[in-house]
């Protein structure tokens, strides 16, 4: 099982534990209103004890999800993790999240980057997926940037307050990704 992936000089996922509930619970909490316009699990999130619960369903789960704390130094700025791994059909999805402060110094890119990379080097996967909410142009930049071939929008994938997210879907084969 993967702990640790070194992305570059102080940026580093570290799989998720109980030691980082305060912590990952205290960046949702103080960006709260910056996360909760494109994620549903932030309303949810209201306690340390809901972040444990949270990080008890990934431990349970672990065969198909693994999550990741983004570290940056010694400091938590965002999760990113695999979800909806599909061993059979060697198939992922990706999903990520990053405090305000941290936007727009490449951290979430470059974790991407390194997990796609460990993805198709270390765990047998031919496809990887991102799905972004339609009109999120700060998520779905990323894939793009990786070199992810969009492939059309999931009508009201994902459920969100009282509506639907419809979600642009993207993917990378293990093929593309040797080509790069």
């Amino acid at each position: 099982m993967i702990d640790t992936i070194k992305v570059k000089k102080n940026l580093y996922l570290r799989r998720i534990s109980h030691h980082d509930a305060h912590e990952v619970f205290d960046l949702i909490d103080n960006n709260r209103q910056h996360l909760s316009k494109w994620l549903p699990f932030v309303e949810s999130t209201t306690s340390v004890e809901s972040t444990h619960s949270f990080i008890d369903q990934v431990q349970k789960h672990y065969s198909r999800e693994l999550v990741f704390t983004i570290c940056f130094g010694d400091e938590i700025c965002g999760l990113i993790g695999l979800k909806d791994i599909d061993t059979q059909n060697r198939k992922v999805e990706i999903g990520y999240w990053i405090g305000r402060q941290w936007q727009g110094k490449g951290i979430v890119t470059e974790s991407a980057n390194a997990l796609v990379d460990t993805i198709f080097s270390q765990m047998n996967i031919n496809r990887v997926q991102i799905k972004c909410a339609v009109g999120n142009s700060r998520s779905s930049n990323i894939p793009k940037r990786l070199g992810f071939k969009r492939e059309g929008i999931e009508r009201q994938g994902e459920r969100h307050k009282n509506g639907y997210f419809d979600l642009e879907v993207y993917a990378l084969l293990k093929t593309d990704w040797l080509k790069q």
